[in-house]
């Protein structure tokens, strides 16, 4: 049973973090820049604060537990500001490639590094069986094949085959930094994992990981945003009084929605702690379903309307291997 409730968590979290994007699509009149980085306040800080704060014992702190362990607090925050990184090379890898070949090769580096480099870089290698790598593999086909799907459906819909800025190899290159960049968020937890205590529940353990990481995303992406404030004289968004209580509900809501994948992953992994198979593949599940419930989106909002049924078979192919990925490891 506690294997059913810990991936049902970990899916909730994915389907919050796929639904983020509707309620920024209600804020008004900001530019990117604004909305991204005062949404970024609620997803990075506030709610990441509060998750934090439900691991901590009575008559400890977070912040003396921090100080406590400088290195792993620093190497934390480190692989977190270069997953924020990885976020803003993101949306490049779609730029030359497309959407389809871009998101399939930035999310299937990210969730096969950021299962395999975690545990190596921790020292802890012996953590990926051989059911752990094959359960990689086998979410990399998943994705890779919802890539194709999004090829075929990319010929099919006019105006949506050509991607303007093409470039194979500049893309390629982006896509797998990115990817790379944001498999760091793994990195960064998996570093993380001295800082908590004994007596924390285990389903908030790796809550005040998650904030450090998250701080380090932060700070990456307000130096990013502030600057394109700068560049785009968009500060005067800031100083729209009348748009501030509107926007900012729907950036707390999108920024809740998008810790709740995190969230659910630590509870999640509380669930799993007798499949160690599971928790070390964890990190693979949630970057999975994340993709899952995106499509699902998509076809709900019929962005996939006008496809082929061959190309809607293709796709819903790759979704049903993506989902048989997350319990593949435990059948092994």
């Amino acid at each position: 049973m506690n294997l059913i409730i810990g991936l049902l968590i970990i899916a909730i979290g994915a389907f919050c973090q796929s639904s983020s994007y509707v309620p920024i699509n209600k804020i008004k009149a900001w530019s990117w820049e604004s909305y991204w980085i005062v949404q970024g306040v609620f997803a990075w800080l506030i709610f990441p604060l509060l998750g934090a704060l439900l691991a901590v014992p009575a008559g400890e702190s977070l912040f003396g537990m921090y100080a406590a362990n400088p290195k792993a607090t620093f190497l934390t925050i480190l692989f977190g500001a270069l997953w924020g990184v990885g976020g803003l090379t993101f949306g490049l890898s779609m730029r030359y490639l497309g959407v389809a070949l871009g998101q399939s090769i930035a999310l299937g580096t990210c969730s096969a590094l950021g299962a395999i480099l975690g545990p190596v870089f921790t020292g802890h290698a012996h953590d990926l069986t051989s059911s752990v790598i094959i359960g990689v593999v086998v979410t990399l086909v998943g994705i890779a094949i919802i890539g194709v799907a999004g090829a075929m459906k990319a010929r099919e819909i006019p105006g949506q085959a050509a991607v303007k800025e093409f470039n194979f190899g500049k893309g390629i290159a982006v896509a797998l930094l990115a990817g790379f960049m944001s498999a760091c968020f793994n990195i960064g937890l998996s570093f993380g994992e001295p800082l908590t205590w004994e007596a924390t529940p285990d389903i908030f353990k790796s809550l005040p990981a998650t904030l450090l990481v998250t701080f380090g995303g932060f700070l990456t992406n307000a130096v990013y945003c502030f600057s394109q404030n700068a560049k785009n004289r968009t500060w005067g968004d800031y100083k729209q009084k009348s748009l501030w209580g509107h926007n900012l509900v729907f950036c707390a809501l999108a920024g809740l929605l998008w810790y709740s994948q995190f969230f659910g992953l630590s509870l999640g992994k509380g669930f799993l702690r007798d499949y160690p198979t599971l928790i070390t593949f964890s990190w693979c599940i949630l970057m999975a379903l994340n993709v899952v419930f995106s499509n699902v989106w998509g076809i709900l909002l019929h962005e996939w309307k006008g496809a082929s049924k061959r190309t809607i078979v293709v796709l819903v192919i790759g979704l049903a291997v993506l989902i048989f990925s997350t319990f593949l490891p435990q059948l092994l």
